[in-house]
C-alpha cells in the first residue's frame, strides 16, 4: 500500500495529530523518552534563530507510520557554511528510536521526499538505536548518498535488575561503596527519592540546577543547564514529562539543602540516568555511587527491569555504572552526504580526512612520546610568565562532550 508523504512546520500546532504520533511511537518497541511528543515540543520551543523546523509525516489510509522531524541549519566547516539537517532534540536526546513502521521502498521514497523539500549537503542523525532483532531502514539510504558513514557514538553501560541486587555487591564497589555511606552518615546528610509532578517538577530544576551551576560542569558551561536556552529546554521537557510520570530523582540532603542529585527518566521499565551534579566542597563523600545504588533499590521496590546510563563517553567513560553493568547498548550517528556539490564536496573533505588521521595519529603519538623521553628543561619564573599561552580548538563546531551529564 503506497505511502502519502506531508509536511509539518510545527509539532506545538494545534492540529498536529498528536494522537497518531503517540500511536505510532508505542509501535515503535525501541522508543525512548526522547521520543515522546512532550520532549520534542520543548526542543522546538527551544530552537534559536537560524533554525528551521520541518518535519515529515508519512500516512498509509489514516494511519501514521512515520515521523522525522529535522532542524535545518548551517554550520561551518574549514569556515565554509554548509546546510546540515539534524534530528529535532540534538545534542541533548541521548537516545532516539527512528519512528517508523515503513518498508524499504517507503523508506528510500521519505529520503528523495528530504532532499526535494530541504535541499542540504549533510543529513546527520545522533544517537540512534539499532531496532531490536530489525535491520535498521537507515541502511537503505546508504547506498543513495555521495557519501555516507555509520558511526558508533557510544557503547552505553546498562544494568539488569534482579534478585541478586538484595544482595549487597561483591569486589572493589563495596568497599567504595561503604565508605561512602559513612562518609554521608558522618556529616548527617540523607538520601530522598522523590517523584515530581508538573506543579513540583519547576522548584525541585531550580534546586538541582543551583548545584550545577557551582558544580566542574557550571564551570566548564557543559552542563544542561549551562545557558538560558538551555535551560528553558530543560524546564519545559521536565515539567511536561514530570506531569506523565516519566520524571525521577535521587537527592542527597544536607540541613534541607540538595548538595548531590542524579536526575532520571523511566518508561517501560527502563530508568534512563540522564544528569547528575554534586556541589564541588562535597566531593570527596562519593554521593554518586550512593545515589546510583538508590536507583538500583528503587528499581527493587517498583519492579522496573533495566537502569541505563544515558550516555557515555565513546572512550574512558567514568560512568559509575560500568561498575555493576550486565551488558551494553550501542548508540549510532548515520551521516547522509548529498549528491548537490557541497554535499559531494563535504563527503569529499571526509574521506580524504579519514586517509590522513592515522597517520596523523600516529605522528601525534611519536611526539608525545619524545616529550616524555626527553623534557623540556624547566624555565626559569621570569621565562614562564613571558610564555603566551594558547589554545588549540580541533574544530570549529567542535562541542563540549556530554559523556556523563
Amino acid at each position: 500500500m503506497a505511502v502519502r508523504f506531508e509536511w509539518r512546520t510545527s509539532l506545538c500546532a494545534a492540529d498536529f495529530p498528536a494522537a497518531a504520533y503517540e500511536t505510532l511511537r508505542l509501535r515503535v518497541a525501541d522508543h525512548t523518552p526522547f521520543n515522546t511528543l512532550a520532549w520534542m515540543a520543548a526542543s522546538e520551543q527551544a530552537l534559536s534563530a537560524g533554525q528551521n523546523l520541518q518535519v515529515l509525516l508519512g500516512w498509509q489510509d489514516n494511519a501514521l507510520v512515520f515521523c522525522l522531524p529535522l532542524v535545518a541549519s548551517v554550520e561551518r566547516f574549514g569556515r565554509l557554511p554548509f546546510r546540515v539537517l539534524h534530528h529535532l532534540g540534538y545534542p541533548l536526546a541521548d537516545r532516539l528510536a527512528l519512528l517508523t513502521t515503513m518498508d524499504a521502498a517507503a523508506t528510500r521514497k521519505a529520503l528523495i521526499e528530504i532532499r526535494r523539500q530541504l535541499p542540504h549537503a549533510l543529513l546527520q542523525l545522533n544517537e540512534v538505536s539499532e531496532p531490536t532483532g530489525e535491520e535498521n531502514v537507515l541502511a537503505h539510504w546508504l547506498s543513495r548518498s555521495s557519501t555516507a558513514e555509520r558511526r558508533l557514538s557510544c557503547r552505553v553501560p546498562v544494568h539488569l535488575i534482579s534478585n541478586a541486587d538484595h544482595q549487597e555487591v561483591s569486589g572493589d564497589p563495596r568497599y567504595k561503596l561503604r565508605r561512602a555511606r559513612k562518609r554521608i552518615a558522618a556529616c548527617g546528610a540523607i538520601v530522598r527519592r522523590i517523584t515530581p509532578d508538573s506543579t513540583t517538577m519547576g522548584p525541585l530544576l531550580q534546586a538541582i540546577s543551583d548545584v550545577e551551576a557551582v558544580s566542574w560542569k557550571g564551570d566548564e558551561g557543559v552542563g544542561i543547564f549551562s545557558d538560558e536556552r538551555h535551560r528553558q529546554w530543560m524546564d519545559h521537557a521536565f515539567t511536561a514529562l514530570a506531569g506523565q510520570g516519566l520524571v525521577r530523582v535521587v537527592v542527597l540532603e544536607l540541613g534541607g539543602r540538595c548538595i548531590s542529585y542524579r536526575l532520571g527518566l523511566l518508561e517501560q521499565g527502563r530508568l534512563y540516568d540522564y544528569n547528575l551534579a554534586f556541589l564541588p566542597q562535597y566531593a570527596d563523600l562519593g554521593s554518586g555511587r550512593v545515589l546510583l545504588e538508590e536507583w538500583i533499590r528503587w528499581g527493587l521496590d517498583e519492579h522496573w527491569r533495566w537502569i541505563d546510563a544515558s550516555r557515555v563517553s565513546l572512550e574512558n567513560s567514568s560512568h559509575q555504572l560500568h561498575e555493576r553493568m550486565t551488558g551494553q547498548l550501542e548508540h549510532w550517528r548515520w551521516s547522509f552526504y548529498s549528491w548537490r556539490p557541497s554535499g559531494i564536496a563535504l563527503g569529499l573533505a571526509l574521506r580524504l580526512w579519514q586517509q590522513f588521521k592515522p597517520a596523523w595519529q600516529q605522528c601525534k603519538a611519536r611526539r608525545a612520546a619524545a616529550a616524555v623521553v626527553k623534557p623540556a628543561p624547566v624555565a626559569t619564573s621570569a621565562a614562564k610568565a613571558a610564555e603566551p599561552t594558547t589554545t588549540i580548538m580541533e574544530s570549529e563546531n567542535a562541542s563540549p562532550s556530554h559523556s556523563q551529564r
